[in-house]
């Protein structure tokens, strides 16, 4: 067995953690997985909020999020999409395929347009739909990557979205809260999950081979 493997059985999405710092090098790490995911066009449309001030999270788990992971964690991270897409963040993402590759950026105006006509098919709310996808792909490399560095990591859904864009002032950045995660350490103590063995579909359940 693979170490990712054996790395993806020790994982589980913690109950409760103990307030441990996660070492820089290792939040580092499951960041850099973060920006290496893939996403549609490769547009990348959304921001992470990268939160370890104790302030910040216990005015989320008191106004947002009533989750006990929240205060105790060394991080929270708020995965936030893009309220809206616009032409001129194409143009910036295609200079940025430019100058990256070393490439003209008039040799990417077939798929800028192709880019933008897409966006523009869509209504507002369905490119922040599009773009909160993507972000969640951006969650699952992060998931993944805090387990090969042994690091827990809880994602959750159940916050007062609204609530928390409040307190982080999301709406002036032009961003809507998707998605959070916590980062730090079980507490396996007073997590009664924490040794309890991982469930999921039998594998012939689970995939249809054709």
């Amino acid at each position: 067995m693979s170490n990712l493997i054996e790395d993806l059985n020790w994982r589980y999405a913690t109950k409760r953690m103990n307030g441990q710092t996660v070492p820089q090098e290792k939040l580092n790490t499951i960041l850099e997985a973060i920006k290496l995911s893939p996403s549609s066009a490769g547009l990348q449309p959304y921001n992470i909020i990268v939160i370890s001030d104790q302030e910040t999270k216990d005015k989320i788990f008191k106004e947002a999020a009533q989750q006990p992971q929240i205060p105790d964690a060394s991080h929270l991270l708020v995965f936030a999409a893009w309220d809206k897409i616009t032409a001129a963040q194409v143009t910036e993402y295609m200079n940025l395929i430019a100058t990256t590759r070393n490439i003209e950026v008039e040799s990417l105006s077939k798929f800028q347009e192709n880019v933008t006509n897409s966006i523009e098919a869509r209504s507002d709310e369905g490119n922040f739909n599009w773009a909160a996808r993507q972000a969640y792909i951006a969650l699952g490399h992060a998931l993944v990557a805090a387990a090969t560095e042994h690091v827990d990591a809880t994602p959750m859904e159940g916050f007062n979205n609204a609530k928390l864009d409040e307190v982080l002032g999301l709406a002036e950045k032009g961003l809507k809260s998707v998605v959070i995660m916590t980062l730090g350490y079980r507490d396996a103590e007073n997590d009664g999950l924490a040794k309890a063995k991982k469930v999921r579909r039998p594998s012939e359940e689970l995939f249809i081979s054709l």
